[in-house]
């Protein structure tokens, strides 16, 4: 007859055993895991690094000059300017921080650029930038997307400036003396005629300042 308790001691023996290997196994998996996960964020972190390329230079003289009387806008293109290393941590800090510059860009312009197409310019720099900062602070980064954002933004940048170099060659243009009092004269006259369809008589509005009179403005009633 068998010994029961040889019969216990080896099938607490067997279970011991089994129990070892399956940690050991799910060690392994866990080992390998690690390792993935850690490969894929250098990946990232090695693809964003390589993408983080911010245009923080003005795109020419004028638009420097212009650049000098908008303090906000100085000011974010230098958080631009200031790379990030070594962790994506530093990265994350870095876009929030842009973010936060981006934000203000609307509240103080410059009267030569507060304009309808400046703010709308604006509004999508600052948009992208914020799209910027919450891609790059989910919990599986979309190191493609950062990039493509980091293109975008230096984009907006550019349009942006092209714009306010435009603006800037117009209040260059010489206004010939009481044209421009004729203009607000004539303008104001625009609008407070009723909606009859009747326009002023062209024939004693200088040519410049035609243009700026079309029959389809809106007229205050």
């Amino acid at each position: 007859m068998k010994n029961p308790m040889k019969n216990k001691l080896l099938y607490i023996f067997t279970l011991l055993i089994l129990l070892v290997s399956c940690n050991k196994e799910d060690n392994q998996k866990r080992i390998a895991e690690n390792a993935r996960d850690t490969k894929k964020k250098e990946l990232i972190f090695s693809n964003i690094k390589k993408g983080w390329d911010f245009y923080d230079e003005p795109i020419n003289e004028a638009t420097e000059e212009s650049i000098k009387t908008w303090n906000d806008l100085r000011a974010f293109m230098q958080e631009l300017g200031q790379k990030p290393k070594k962790t994506i941590s530093a990265y994350q800090q870095k876009a929030a921080a842009i973010s936060k510059k981006a934000m203000v860009l609307n509240n103080n312009i410059p009267e030569l650029f507060n304009k309808p197409q400046i703010k709308s310019r604006v509004s999508v720099l600052i948009t992208k930038v914020r799209l910027l900062d919450m891609f790059i602070h989910l919990d599986n980064i979309p190191d493609k997307k950062v990039v493509q954002l980091v293109g975008e933004i230096n984009k907006e940048l550019a349009t942006l400036q092209r714009q306010m170099d435009i603006l800037s060659e117009k209040s260059k243009i010489p206004v010939e003396e009481g044209e421009d009092e004729m203009r607000r004269m004539l303008l104001d006259s625009a609008r407070a005629i009723p909606n009859t369809g009747m326009m002023p008589n062209q024939s004693v509005i200088p040519a410049s300042t035609r243009a700026i009179i079309n029959p389809n403005d809106a007229r205050v009633e």
